[in-house]
């Protein structure tokens, strides 16, 4: 039996991933958190053999989370689940120690197949980060200047350009205003912009949000 916890601030997604993986006969939900904190709280008294983690929470991102774990030698698989797109999030994810990626928008039954993949060690990625990671081999020196930003200076050019306010960063991310303002001071003087208007036609053209 894998044994599974889901990590993703919005119960809704969170029951339908459950729903999902519950309906397969070798796998088993054994916990459910909303945020960092609940997860620590949970993997304290439950073990687990796959996490699956969305990216976007408030406070600690996933990205975050997985960083963590990471620096923690922890055995627990991780595989993320998250809305955005392959091409923002999918290889940061697996350098910071995920074993695969899946977009929230793919057939239920992709996320039941990768937490299978997954549990058993092996990396799992659809054709599309496939594709990605080969032409990310290949490829000239050369690099996209986002591809420059940390991954909270990401997290924060996502948000700006999706029509958040600072204060509205600020609190989904749990950091003061002050330090969000500080993020995007260096996203602006890394992509040699001006204003979240220029951000916004960056992040656009670029793919990291929809238009």
């Amino acid at each position: 039996m894998i044994h599974v916890m889901l990590c993703d601030d919005h119960a809704l997604i969170r029951r339908g991933i459950r729903d999902t993986l519950s309906d397969a006969p070798d796998i088993e939900v054994v916990g459910e958190a909303a945020d960092y904190g609940e997860l620590r709280a949970l993997m304290r008294g439950k073990a687990c053999d796959v996490l699956v983690l969305d990216i976007n929470m408030p406070g600690r991102s996933g990205l975050d989370v997985l960083h963590v774990l990471k620096d923690e030698g922890s055995s627990v698989k991780v595989l993320v689940v998250s809305m955005y797109p392959e091409d923002q999030y999918a290889i940061r994810s697996l350098r910071a120690g995920a074993f695969g990626y899946v977009n929230k928008g793919s057939d239920p039954q992709l996320i039941v197949q990768a937490v299978r993949t997954v549990a058993q060690g092996r990396k799992y990625v659809t054709p599309e980060i496939a594709q990605m990671l080969v032409e990310s081999l290949t490829a000239p020196a050369s690099e996209n200047a986002h591809d420059k930003l940390s991954d909270r200076e990401l997290q924060t050019l996502m948000l700006i350009a999706s029509g958040k306010r600072l204060s509205d960063i600020a609190e989904a991310l749990k950091l003061s205003p002050k330090t969000v303002s500080v993020y995007r001071a260096r996203v602006l003087e890394k992509l040699a912009l001006q204003n979240n208007a220029e951000l916004t036609v960056y992040a656009i053209r670029n793919g990291i949000v929809g238009d």
